[in-house]
């Protein structure tokens, strides 16, 4: 929500107790400002308690991050190093590894399920690895693909016949966005 949203549910309280305070009913202040009736007693009934400040936007305070946003704006240059960089076998990088990388370097301990969360404002998205038989063949592949481009079917080079992206719910890889 930005500061122009909170402005304008700000205007709209004070806007229904001063259409309050003119006799105005109930049902007609939330059919003008288009809100519920039940939105309009409430705010009557805090503008009675507490006065007209009771009805001004305040700031949502929450939790602060337990990143600096230097620390941040690090995560995603530890990751382009690799997971084998910082000892895990494979170069599959799971919520639950990259939460050992960020304790490790920053001291900060992130649970695996809500670093996901962290890893979508820093743009990297969840991704599958890919699975390939073990007897597949690269050379009798790129053979038929060469063959199908004879032949004017739609696929062109440069284009991957793998997918870009899947999404899932458990043990995702993360990737940047290209």
């Amino acid at each position: 929500m930005s500061a122009k949203d909170g402005d304008v549910r700000e205007w709209r309280r004070v806007q229904a107790l001063r259409l309050r305070e003119h006799g105005w009913r109930r049902r007609d202040v939330a059919e003008a400002l288009d809100v519920t009736e039940r939105s309009v007693q409430g705010w009557t009934a805090i503008a009675r308690d507490r006065g007209r400040r009771g009805l001004l936007s305040a700031p949502i305070l929450g939790r602060p991050p337990a990143l600096s946003p230097e620390q941040r704006r690090l995560i995603p240059e530890l990751l382009w190093h690799g997971a084998e960089a910082y000892g895990f076998r494979g170069s599959v990088w799971t919520c639950g590894r990259i939460a050992k990388v960020i304790e490790e370097e920053f001291g900060v301990v992130y649970d695996k399920g809500h670093l996901s969360r962290l890893l979508k404002q820093l743009c990297w998205t969840p991704q599958m690895p890919i699975k390939r038989a073990t007897q597949r063949d690269e050379r009798a592949i790129e053979q038929w693909r060469g063959a199908r481009r004879g032949r004017g079917c739609s696929w062109r080079p440069g284009m991957s016949a793998e997918p870009l992206f899947s999404w899932t719910k458990r043990d995702f890889t993360c990737c940047p966005r290209s």
